[in-house]
């Protein structure tokens, strides 16, 4: 026996139907779609009847029967005052359809011919009757604000859209659902299919007739512009849903100025309040806001309607950005041959498409032209231009036909109607170079003062002179920022991106990071007091090799499939996927401030995050100048944010607040706990520390002693000592003891202290006075404790923030020196008894800090020995500072925790979800 699957497949529809013979009435694409259904299901079209040519121009439902050999009526009217024309009904009448099908229609029809079928006739209407009944029904189910919308087929009578129900299809709106988008997304695919149905059911007898109650009718008006002027007095919602109802037919309109401006795109906007333009606007209760991304309109709720786009009352299109702006003009553009042929081929379409001639003037709308003939455009434009690919807006802004000519040509060139990037900076002249340094927060891809216009001075340590004021960021900055942030994420182009697009603007930062690299070398040398050639081989040269890096990774996080047991007799897998996790906060310190960025951004720009990253205060400028190489690389507004200003305000306001959801730290260890606190009590973020140091550094009497005592004074005077890892603390066996210490004096004697600037100078400034102080008063301490002050320990006497490359000996377990690190020049070393590797291991790990260490020996069983006993995040065996992007970098202990840098980094900005699926064979 059949089941009814098979019995269903077994019978064509050819087989089941008896083919009605039908009159397609109506007009448009939707028309046309519906006339090959129905002849695809088997029907026989007696005739199409559609309305005139429009300047030669036939429509979409005559040139579709035409093709086919069916007759084609094109009345210019059907009736007149209201009596039908006779010699128009007779012709009808001839083609003996059985049923009147209207898919679309904009003419009246007499009842003579809705009648006179057998089985009458049906209309499509696109809303959910009784409701919305009239012309307009699209918009005003939009204006209106209803949740869900849709389509009925319903019979026609002698009414205004009042016949019986045949049937009717439901859908959601969505809050920024315009005309064409619910138009193109359901009613047209979906009303399409239903007609055929409507029509299958009428063949098989089943057809309903469903009477309409008139309990909730509308008769809603036709809408034209006179009567689509917005009344202010709304809220935001209704402004909105009357704009997006309104769309670009008749379109909504104000006055701001004494000026018709039509408003277009419009979306609710749930963001702080931007910065911007006023602008006055007649009947509002707020004055308008023209913005970066566009401009704002308010409601009589105080809430926020933000548009994109406006029309002038010249009818030119504008971005809504662009209003109030003064228009220079543009230089005429010179030409090409090739692109003169192109102009005369752009004519041809244009001539093709609206059946008139063409000039310079021409309006493509105003010349009759649909939304249908937009799509049309572009894609003869792109089959007849070299494959110029435009945007249905590239048509909507530019409507008359020079405007079109100068946007396809700049398209062809590669040129974006973008707003150039513009901002202050301060500029001078240092290294023999010219520095352009930005000085604002950097929000949302633009450069502005702090919510309250504070600043700041930051201070070059080599002269404490005041390189420049910088904007102070405040909480409610914060919040700007974590907005724009939030957005990029859930709603822009960043979220969206493929991830191997995503490392392509990795590798372009990285590459204008190069190439820049002499100019961000120096304003790190100036801001932090690094020397030279350091910042340019490590500070500026690890960053882009990280960026690079981590662009490597962007296509490459995976997840896995995980094999369980089944719930039999259906089967099951697992797989996982490494998401990312969304706005994150990042704040980094002052001794490697374009590194600490680096480390930490790349790996959270290569898992898909956005960021929010607070410099350290005393150096934001380097971060400043990376923001501006950001957006020169392309990336979107709000995926990158900084604000520089303290940590106790900005820094505590990135803890709270609710919408970031991982944050980074590289600090001390007193303010990690607070901002693991913090994180802990309002969302429990996601946190990675990576805090303070004392890092051991054990050298025994068999190594090779002309490279540890090179390396031991890398290890603790790299970077002027102001370096995470820096040896805290040297352990040196005491048969050489006495060797090592009258080498390294030797060597430190050797370093040359000045201009940070200068090739030859080994020893620049500490970063800032109130660091420098404490490493004084640190020295002083350790003196009074009865540690021998072997070299240095003070201030150097020449202006500037010099500190003395600073060698200490004897220093006691137990003392502060032995316990607290000095993130400075300063050396302390402890001996122990010769053969004694328990003992100086143990004294090694008696801290609370695990971030880093390192043993030089030439005896491998001692090498690995004290490698898998030191409780540290890294271990240096013969060597120290040998840090690569390649290579996990993170802390034990109160060091912290997380990682920086290498695969495992990724981890810190992921998150991983399993998905379980049930399935059958």
């Amino acid at each position: 026996m059949l089941s009814a699957k098979q019995f269903v497949r077994h019978f064509s529809l050819s087989q089941s139907l008896s083919r009605m013979k039908i009159a397609v009435i109506g007009q448009s694409l939707f028309g046309a779609d519906v006339y090959r259904l129905l002849q695809k299901d088997g029907h026989k079209i007696v005739g199409v009847f559609t309305v005139p040519d429009v300047n030669g121009k036939p429509d979409p439902l005559a040139v579709a029967a035409e093709n086919d050999g069916i007759p084609v009526f094109k009345y210019k009217r059907w009736q007149l005052k209201k009596v039908a024309i006779p010699e128009v009904v007779e012709e009808y009448k001839s083609l003996g359809a059985e049923l009147n099908v209207l898919p679309f229609c904009s003419q009246f029809i007499p009842m003579e011919v809705i009648t006179h079928p057998e089985h009458e006739s049906i209309i499509y209407h696109p809303s959910l009757l009784p409701l919305h009944r009239g012309a307009s029904a699209i918009n005003w189910t939009l204006m209106q604000g209803d949740k869900v919308g849709g389509f009925s087929v319903f019979w026609a009578d002698d009414g205004l859209d009042t016949g019986p129900i045949l049937l009717q299809k439901k859908t959601f709106v969505d809050p920024n659902d315009t005309v064409d988008t619910i138009y193109n997304r359901f009613l047209f695919p979906e009303g399409v299919k239903a007609m055929g149905e409507a029509v299958r059911l009428i063949d098989t007898g089943m057809a309903p007739k469903l009477v309409q109650s008139e309990k909730g009718a509308t008769y809603d008006a036709m809408l034209k512009k006179s009567n689509v002027k917005i009344n202010w007095d709304m809220s935001a919602e209704q402004i909105h849903n009357f704009i997006r109802g309104c769309d670009k037919v008749p379109g909504a309109w104000g006055m701001i100025n004494g000026e018709q401006v039509t408003f277009y795109a419009s979306k609710l906007w749930n963001r702080m309040e931007p910065r911007g333009t006023a602008v006055q606007i007649e009947g509002a209760t707020k004055p308008g806001i023209v913005h970066k991304n566009g401009m704002i309109l308010f409601g009589n709720d105080g809430k926020m309607v933000n548009v994109s786009q406006v029309q002038l009352a010249s009818g030119k299109m504008i971005n809504a950005n662009k209003y109030g702006k003064m228009d220079a003009g543009e230089s005429k553009m010179e030409l090409t041959p090739e692109e003169n042929k192109m102009l005369d081929n752009l004519k041809a379409v244009w001539n093709g498409i609206l059946n008139i001639d063409i000039d310079i003037s021409t309006d493509f709308f105003k010349s009759g032209a649909g939304s249908m003939d937009v799509v049309r455009l572009v894609e003869e434009v792109k089959e007849k231009c070299n494959g110029i690919s435009l945007e249905n807006d590239d048509v909507y802004m530019n409507t008359v036909f020079e405007d079109f000519c100068t946007c396809v040509i700049k398209r062809g060139r590669g040129i974006e109607d973008k707003e150039p990037f513009v901002f202050d900076s301060v500029n001078i002249n240092k290294n023999n170079m010219d520095l352009v340094m930005p000085y604002q927060l950097f929000i949302d891809n633009e450069f502005i003062d702090s919510s309250n216009g504070v600043t700041f001075k930051t201070i070059n340590p080599a002269n404490e002179e005041v390189i420049c004021e910088v904007a102070k960021g405040t909480p409610e900055d914060v919040n700007r920022a974590v907005e724009a942030a939030k957005s990029a994420f859930e709603e822009g182009p960043w979220g969206k991106m493929n991830a191997r697009d995503r490392g392509k603007l990795m590798y372009r930062l990285a590459d204008l990071m190069e190439e820049h690299k002499e100019e961000l070398a120096t304003i790190e040398s100036i801001d932090s007091g690094a020397v030279y050639t350091l910042a340019l081989k490590t500070h500026v040269g690890m960053s882009i090799d990280t960026f690079r890096y981590f662009a490597g990774w962007c296509d490459k996080i995976q997840g896995k499939t995980i094999p369980i047991n089944h719930a039999t007799p259906s089967r099951n897998l697992t797989y996982t996927k490494r998401e990312p996790i969304g706005v994150c906060a990042i704040v980094v310190p002052w001794n490697y401030p374009l590194m600490m960025l680096a480390w930490k951004m790349a790996a959270c720009l290569a898992a898909g995050n956005t960021v929010v990253l607070k410099p350290a205060q005393v150096t934001p400028l380097t971060a400043l100048k990376f923001a501006e190489l950001a957006v020169k690389a392309g990336f979107p507004p709000g995926v990158i944010n900084i604000l520089p200003g303290p940590g106790s305000s900005i820094g505590q306001a990135m803890s709270e607040h609710p919408d970031i959801r991982k944050l980074g730290f590289t600090g001390s260890t007193p303010i990690g706990k607070t901002i693991m606190e913090s994180c802990a009590k309002v969302n429990v973020k996601k946190v990675g520390l990576e805090l303070g140091g004392k890092s051991p550094l054990i050298i025994f009497h068999d190594c090779d002693l002309d490279k540890a005592v090179r390396m031991a004074c890398g290890a603790v005077f790299f970077n002027k000592g102001e370096n995470c890892i820096a040896a805290g603390r040297l352990f040196v066996e005491d048969s050489i003891h006495d060797e090592f210490l009258e080498r390294v004096v030797k060597e430190v004697k050797k370093m040359k202290i000045g201009d940070p600037l200068d090739r030859s100078t080994d020893h620049g400034p500490q970063n800032h006075r109130a660091h420098l102080e404490k490493l004084v008063e640190y020295c002083d301490i350790g003196v009074k404790e009865g540690a021998t002050l072997v070299y240095g320990g003070k201030q150097v006497d020449r202006p500037g923030l010099f500190m003395e490359p600073t060698i200490f000996t004897d220093v006691e377990d137990g003392t502060m020196m032995s316990i607290e690190e000095s993130f400075g020049p300063v050396m302390i070393i402890s001996k122990f008894m010769d053969g004694d590797i328990e003992g100086v291991i143990a004294r090694a790990n008696n801290t609370e800090y695990g971030l880093a260490s390192g043993v030089f020996t030439k005896d491998i069983n001692k090498a690995m020995t004290v490698a898998d006993s030191i409780k540290a995040g890294t271990v240096f065996v013969n060597t120290y500072n040998k840090t690569d992007v390649a290579s996990p970098f993170g802390g034990f202990k109160q060091s912290g925790f997380g990682k920086d840098l290498g695969e495992e980094a990724l981890n810190e900005y992921l998150q991983t979800k399993a998905v379980t699926v049930e399935y059958n064979l």
